[in-house]
């Protein structure tokens, strides 16, 4: 049997046992409660790249165009309501309305091609351009900008002469680039800018060789023009135009900028608004749109290197014409007779106010 003393122990060690485990329980249930209500470091938090996208990387500030973001239409086209690539009266959200315009080059409908079937649009830096340094200052910013608006992926888009379309056709790129360098008087399709720019001096090219002498006139920022790429019914059938950047450094060979819907750079076919190499056309016989393309020659832009010039001969002619027939219909006056006193005298010097 247990004495007295023995019990009182044991009770003893029993409640030191006690209580030390409840210590224990408390001890750990604060710890736990602390590491939950714990922040997490900094570093785990900047590991989210949801919440701070990567950089766009660009060589220079994208189309930093002296003019706001859209190029006004000069009224010459209309907009087909609301229709969306298929064909369908649908309006899809948030898809850009685009503007066609009658007079817009090239023919295929938007989802005739896809553009996947092309690499991306291809981009120079313009100290990668052999004359550029050259250039006067202008013609420095307008080659600048040309190139900036190849870095916006945009597509061949027919009828648009907006990069707020997403895209624009080659007309279109080269009406809103001089639009934007306050050419407010050129033409909106390419026939139209082909009239408007031989006022600048125009240089034929007859010859079907990159190599011929007829290209010695060529200087960056000139515009380039071509038949046959498709057939357009008009009276001056120009269906393609481009400007001329020059030659690059490292290859030598002659660029072109403008929208494409398959020339190519560096052997690679590409769709939209971007830099191409300059070959001179090969027909293709297979091709019934293309089997009569041909290169015509290159055109200053009128009053890019120098004062505006005059308008046409013909229009000159066509404005003169009214005041030739008003003249024509006006018989001249009738001259007094002299008395024969004065029969011997030198005769007056007609005066301006005497003419005509």
């Amino acid at each position: 049997m247990l004495n007295d003393a023995m019990v009182t122990a044991m009770n003893r060690y029993l409640a030191l046992v006690v209580g030390l485990t409840g210590t224990a329980l408390i001890m750990g249930g604060a710890m736990d409660m602390h590491a939950a209500t714990k922040k997490k470091p900094a570093a785990e938090s900047s590991d989210d790249d949801s919440s701070t996208p990567a950089p766009k990387h660009n060589a220079t500030s994208p189309l930093n165009l002296p003019l706001p973001t859209k190029a006004k239409a000069d009224g010459t086209g209309d907009s087909p309501s609301d229709k969306n690539a298929n064909g369908t009266g649908a309006t899809p959200t948030p898809k850009k309305h685009v503007t066609a315009d009658k007079t817009a080059d090239k023919t295929p409908a938007p989802d005739a091609r896809a553009k996947p079937e092309h690499a991306p649009n291809a981009t120079v830096e313009p100290e990668e351009i052999a004359e550029f340094a050259a250039q006067p200052p202008r013609i420095q910013q307008l080659i600048r900008d040309a190139i900036d608006l190849t870095r916006l992926n945009l597509t061949y888009t027919f009828g648009s002469s907006d990069p707020d379309n997403g895209g624009m056709d080659c007309s279109g790129t080269i009406y809103y680039l001089l639009h934007a360098h306050n050419f407010a008087d050129v033409p909106r399709d390419s026939s139209g800018q082909y009239l408007w720019a031989r006022r600048g001096g125009f240089f034929p090219v007859v010859s079907k060789s990159a190599d011929s002498p007829e290209f010695k006139e060529l200087q960056p920022g000139d515009l380039m023009f071509w038949t046959g790429t498709y057939e357009n019914g008009r009276d001056i059938p120009i269906s393609h135009v481009m400007m001329y950047l020059g030659r690059e450094k490292g290859t030598g060979k002659r660029i072109v900028f403008g929208a494409s819907d398959g020339r190519s750079y560096n052997g690679i076919q590409r769709w939209g608004v971007s830099v191409f190499d300059f070959k001179m056309p090969k027909a293709d016989p297979a091709n019934a749109e293309k089997a009569k393309v041909d290169f015509v020659g290159y055109s200053r832009i009128p009053g890019l290197r120098g004062p505006a010039p005059a308008p046409l001969l013909a229009e000159t002619e066509a404005a003169d014409t009214p005041k030739k027939q008003t003249a024509a219909s006006t018989p001249a006056p009738s001259t007094p007779k002299k008395s024969s006193s004065t029969s011997t005298k030198k005769k007056r010097k007609p005066t301006s106010s005497d003419e005509n």
